[in-house]
């Protein structure tokens, strides 16, 4: 029996996808470790928009012709593309491990000890003991952050915060923390503010800068 043509598809996708696994893990065996990673990424990112289209088409070819559903289904691919080309356009260049919870810096400013040398590369300098150097998107800014470094020791304790928005649409701490590995810092975190400066900082009651 002919198979469907999107479930035929799958299959030569998963083929593609295994020869390219074999064939860099016989060029590069050091490597299967993060080969292994990238082949588990592909195969997701190849595999998963197209099963998802076979279930949509299984529903219509079924006379199933409610609106609300093919709706939600449109949604969801459209929102699994968005959500990939976003990851895409904002790399993360921070682990979780260089992510220090905003509780933390608040305990050691309330208690004024241990104070790491904090950067502001947003629109202001809320947090107390904060250095201002302006949005970090601007070339001068970043010049002027780059300064401020260069007087310190490598492995001094700084923290960089923004707070404008949300991680991956923010534009200004990503050329922050390029700015600290480019200069071999190796004591730096980035404040956890995910979801913007005042939910996370300001609403949960923590210091602010007296203006």
């Amino acid at each position: 029996m002919a198979r469907h043509p999107i479930e035929a598809k799958t299959l030569e996708t998963a083929t593609e996808t295994d020869m390219q696994f074999r064939k860099s893990v016989s060029s590069n065996p050091g490597s299967f470790g993060q080969t292994v990673k990238m082949f588990c990424i592909n195969s997701i990112n190849l595999i998963f928009p197209i099963t998802l289209l076979k279930i949509a088409h299984t529903l219509i070819t079924r006379n199933m012709k409610s609106v609300k559903l093919i709706t939600l289904f449109c949604f969801i691919i459209s929102a699994l593309f968005t959500s990939e080309k976003t990851a895409a356009q904002n790399p993360e260049n921070w682990t979780s491990k260089q992510l220090m919870q905003p509780a933390q810096l608040a305990e050691k400013i309330t208690a004024n000890k241990d104070i790491p040398v904090i950067f502001s590369v947003g629109p202001g300098a809320t947090i107390p003991h904060s250095i201002d150097i302006g949005p970090g998107k601007e070339k001068e800014n970043m010049d002027k952050l780059k300064k401020e470094l260069s007087g310190l020791a490598v492995d001094t304790k700084v923290v960089v915060y923004c707070g404008c928005c949300p991680f991956e649409h923010c534009p200004n701490i990503r050329p922050a923390i390029d700015a600290l590995k480019e200069m071999k810092f190796t004591n730096y975190q980035l404040l956890n503010l995910s979801h913007n400066l005042k939910t996370d900082w300001i609403d949960k009651g923590y210091p602010v800068s007296k203006q």
